[in-house]
């Protein structure tokens, strides 16, 4: 009986601190929204803004990145998107040069943002998150303070 109850212990433990790595990662998987055309997004325990969204009505979460001149998804989640990849193209990131290719987003959704025809690249690269670059934040008016960005349409 011991045993049984160590382990259901141990259980919900991990679960409690798997939920809060999650919510350490992304604290914004529920938006903010403080009135139609404005959202605010807490910032992670990196400093990074980070915001469950949607591609083509599909489920993703992205990186907020003014350094970033245009969206760039990965290619794990291009290939589970269904994102054409057309021409290719040389990227300039952090990690220096690679190659990357030219697609286009249909639809693109933050919170009650909604983009259309976007372009895009698909880069090599293993991360969870979608770069939201300039092509797309240039259209709101961001606001850091605090350790929160205001984003307004």
């Amino acid at each position: 009986m011991w045993l049984l109850a160590w382990l259901l212990g141990l259980a919900l433990f991990t679960w409690y601190f798997q939920q809060k790595l999650v919510q350490d990662h992304n604290p914004n998987q529920q938006l903010q929204q403080l009135d139609p055309q404005t959202i605010v997004l807490k910032q992670n325990r990196y400093g990074h803004y980070l915001a469950s969204g949607s591609i083509n009505n599909e489920s993703v979460v992205f990186l907020l990145d003014t350094g970033a001149t245009q969206v760039a998804v990965p290619q794990q989640i291009a290939q589970r998107l269904e994102l054409v990849a057309g021409p290719k193209i040389g990227l300039n990131t952090a990690a220096g040069r690679v190659v990357g290719y030219q697609t286009k987003i249909k639809s693109l959704s933050l919170g009650p943002f909604n983009l259309y025809d976007l372009q895009a690249v698909i880069m090599p690269s293993e991360s969870d998150e979608i770069l939201l670059g300039m092509n797309a934040l240039r259209q709101f008016e961001l606001i850091q303070r605090d350790g929160h960005l205001t984003i307004k349409r």
